[in-house]
């Protein structure tokens, strides 16, 4: 049997472009994203569980340290220096505000744990845990000796500051968890409300 080759035709101003490529690296990435596929990675809502899980074990240990003096005394720096919060000494005293956060960090832990099951928790946990973490970040311009001057300054974070930094991303995982969670709570509600109302609603 001949072979046949049929040439295609190409408009003008859609000529196709080769693109050299590297068939070690597709062959490597296409056997990783096999393997990680099989490991379930893909598995639905595994990120949303994950990042539920972690900042519920976060804020079980943060919350534990609040207890205790030693925490009180390194929270003085954070907390004097907090646009936010550092109304906090004047009305609760030093070991006072350790023990309000500490009750914060629990209560928010606690109710982003019952969002597994009940979602309407889960956004109050997490629009807490959304202002704790604005109230951290915003402690970020004010702590005194932030960068180290012996690399210049500026981004050389140091000390508290870098410390704090990781609050960007703990913010970031609420803003997720809270916007999931609404979204399950909008079309759960979505869907229990008469076929009729939906259809006159949109």
């Amino acid at each position: 049997m001949k072979n046949v080759y049929t040439a295609k035709t190409v408009l003008p101003g859609q000529e196709v472009t080769a693109k050299p490529g590297l068939p070690i690296f597709d062959e490597g990435m296409n056997l990783l994203i096999k393997i990680l596929t099989k490991l379930g990675l893909l598995t639905k809502d595994l990120d949303y569980h994950v990042v539920r899980a972690s900042m519920v074990i976060i804020y079980f240990f943060f919350g534990y340290q609040k207890w205790f003096p030693y925490e009180a005394e390194t929270l003085v720096p954070f907390i004097k220096n907090g646009p936010l919060i550092s109304w906090m000494y004047p009305v609760l005293g030093l070991q006072g505000s350790s023990w309000f956060l500490g009750a914060s960090e629990w209560l928010f832990g606690a109710l982003l744990l019952l969002g597994f099951w009940n979602k309407k928790l889960g956004i109050l946990g997490a629009a807490g845990s959304c202002v704790t973490f604005v109230m951290t970040i915003t402690i970020m311009p004010f702590m005194p000796d932030a960068w180290n001057a012996a690399a210049g300054g500026f981004p050389a974070m140091q000390g508290n500051e870098a410390f704090l930094m990781k609050d960007l991303v703990l913010f970031a995982a609420s803003l997720y968890l809270l916007k999931q969670d609404i979204e399950r709570v909008a079309v759960k509600a979505d869907s229990e409300r008469p076929f009729s109302n939906r259809v006159s609603c949109n």
